[in-house]
């Protein structure tokens, strides 16, 4: 991925293939999510190994494990990192019926406790206008987790002065609490 790449100077990256995590081959079977009981497993038709636990164990001991971090740049359709466009079928059998699309099963973990992170695949970020975005919110991010660790009122103020049309632009309603908190400074212990 180009973005990736450009990005590998300025980034720590935490690279992570989660079927390879769990055991499987490059190459290696597909792999399917199919709906069973309106529950998602993470099967191998052609073994018909069901995956679903081995894989929600890994995820949960990664994600538990991450240092804090600013965001995700997952696999866009993979039937473990997509985080909108992974494939839901009805059954293993060869010709079974599309039931829709979702995330995978490590996207959707990631989506569950990092929602307030930048999360992209990799595929959307060829879109000029959402890379921006993604790259805006990675990068703010960034920025504030350096400013929290500084615990200064007098860099949460100028933060916020120096972001507050970004912040305006994105979110009002959460620049004005901000706002307020930067506004009476002197209510606040830091």
């Amino acid at each position: 991925m180009i973005l990736l790449k450009k990005l590998i100077p300025y980034v720590e990256v935490i690279p992570v293939c989660p079927e390879v995590e769990i055991g499987l081959g490059t190459p290696r079977e597909a792999l399917r999510i199919v709906m069973k009981e309106d529950k998602m497993r993470l099967v191998q038709p052609k073994t018909e190994l069901d995956l679903t636990e081995k894989m929600g164990t890994f995820t949960n001991s990664f994600l538990d494990s991450l240092p804090e971090v600013d965001g995700f740049i997952l696999k866009g359709r993979s039937p473990t990192s997509a985080i909108r466009d992974a494939k839901r079928y009805t059954s293993i059998n060869r010709g079974a019926a599309l039931e829709g699309k979702g995330p995978g099963f490590f996207g959707k973990a990631v989506l569950e406790r990092f929602s307030h992170l930048a999360i992209e695949d990799e595929g959307r970020l060829r879109n000029p206008n959402i890379k921006s975005h993604f790259l805006t919110k990675l990068y703010t991010l960034a920025s504030f987790r350096i400013i929290k660790k500084l615990e200064s009122m007098k860099a949460i103020v100028k933060f916020h002065s120096e972001n507050k049309l970004l912040l305006k632009a994105y979110n009002e309603k959460e620049m004005r609490i901000m706002g307020r908190i930067v506004a009476k400074r002197d209510q606040y212990i830091v």
